[in-house]
């Protein structure tokens, strides 16, 4: 069994270098220069379809997160993959500058299972003291999935052309569907039937007035504005500021995103470890969040850097620092403070900030590079978000202020049901 459920959680995270992949792709081909003048695009059009993708994500994460709650991980998982994949792949084929926007938003369709789904998953199979690391194992595919996508779709641009990149990346990660059916259990029924009850115990205005809710979606935006920046802006402002090639960019691309990927890892291994040895969980996952952030704030000084290397240096840091919030401020949000019964529907809802800052982050930064001129004012919005991102976590992700069952909304003090909790009902 055990082998069963580490292989699912390797699997889940190469899904989500897949998802990734297709999701980041975009980003190196906005760095082409005859790709913008083919499609006669402005700023404003770069930061639209950098953007569209999540037009859809964000629309579908409260209803994927109640998908799984009731009806499992494993079909709906496999359903929404080849949807992405397929809509990747069509990319390829699109001669217009609509015909784009449409499938980045079908691939937002499909790629809106991924986190409700993970989750849930991980949370049902993995105790508070491993689920820090569980989570970074999941996180690592989220941060190599940029990682390597940008340097392999600056390859094969180079060496095919945009068209070909989009196909093979979309074609290839349907491979991913084989062990995924074969491993990977139906979890609808049996104990599923339990879960869909419990899911049900919890309801969505118990969730909406949590104060902690709230401090997560903050945060949530707060952590991907910066992330989704890297993902879309960061090959440009690579080659247009700093003036490396496309192979060159690509290159730093896969230190920054590969350096968080390591650091989550690690801190949510290291965090997990305190936990073990007494410490309490919530005060351990914050102190490293705040650090993520206040190491990413160190991105201003690669803003302002009129060095090459000091810029590129800032570049990697930056992003590799905030893997310390990585792990940690997912576990912390979406497992350790939460109810079990709720992880599907709060994940999704938390995941409507990710959308947004999704959303958010290519348009502004996309607006602010066009009314500047320059790079500089998009990464001092990010100084600042991240800053509203670390005192949001101190303030607001207090155990007293979790969402809780409606039958124990008169009893203090209120504390979140933890792994392991039976749902017992006051009669």
């Amino acid at each position: 069994m055990a082998f069963r459920r580490w292989s699912v959680l390797i699997l889940l995270s190469l899904g989500a270098v897949i998802a990734f992949i297709d999701r980041t792709s975009i980003a190196s081909v906005l760095a082409v220069g005859t790709f913008r003048v083919q499609f006669h695009l402005t700023d404003l059009d770069r930061g639209a379809l950098a953007s569209a993708f999540f037009w859809s994500y964000a629309l579908l994460q409260i209803p994927m997160g109640w998908i799984v709650d009731r009806y499992g991980v494993k079909f709906p998982y496999a359903i929404m993959f080849g949807v992405w994949c397929v809509a990747s792949a069509c990319t390829g084929l699109m001669s217009t500058f609509s015909g784009l926007i449409i499938m980045r938003i079908f691939t937002g369709v499909g790629e809106s299972i991924v986190v409700p789904a993970s989750y849930r998953w991980i949370r049902a199979n993995f105790t508070e003291d491993r689920s820090g690391f569980a989570v970074g194992i999941y996180m690592i595919g989220t941060k190599i999935g940029p990682a390597v996508g940008a340097p392999l779709a600056a390859w094969l641009i180079v060496q095919h052309s945009w068209r070909f990149m989009f196909l093979l990346c979309g074609v290839v990660g349907l491979l991913w569907l084989v062990p995924w059916m074969l491993l990977a259990r139906n979890d609808s029924s049996g104990r599923g039937v339990a879960a869909k009850a419990a899911a049900k115990a919890i309801p969505l205005r118990n969730v909406l007035s949590s104060p902690l809710v709230w401090g997560t979606i903050i945060i949530n935006f707060c952590y991907n504005y910066f992330v989704f920046y890297c993902m879309t802006w960061m090959p440009a402002y690579l080659v247009e500021q700093r003036g490396l090639s496309l192979r060159t960019m690509g290159l730093y691309s896969f230190f920054s995103f590969g350096g968080i990927a390591l650091v989550a890892l690690a801190s949510g291994w290291a965090a997990d470890v305190l936990i073990r040895r007494g410490h309490d969980a919530v005060v351990v996952r914050k102190a490293f969040v705040i650090a993520g952030f206040a190491l990413a704030c160190t991105e201003l000084l690669g803003a302002v850097s009129h060095s090459l290397n000091g810029a590129l240096f800032w570049n990697v840091v930056s992003l590799s620092g905030l893997g310390f919030a990585t792990a940690n401020h997912l576990a912390l949000c979406r497992l350790t403070l939460i109810p079990a019964p709720a992880v599907g529907l709060v994940t999704g809802i938390q995941n409507v900030s990710t959308s947004l800052a999704g959303i958010v982050a290519p348009l502004l930064s996309g607006w602010l590079l066009e009314w500047s001129g320059g790079y500089r004012a998009p990464m001092e919005v990010i100084f600042v978000f991240l800053v509203v991102g670390a005192v949001t976590c101190i303030v607001l992700l207090r155990r007293r202020w979790a969402p809780v069952l409606p039958d124990e909304n008169d009893d203090p003090p209120r504390l979140p049901l933890h792994f392991g909790t039976s749902l017992v009902h006051r009669g």
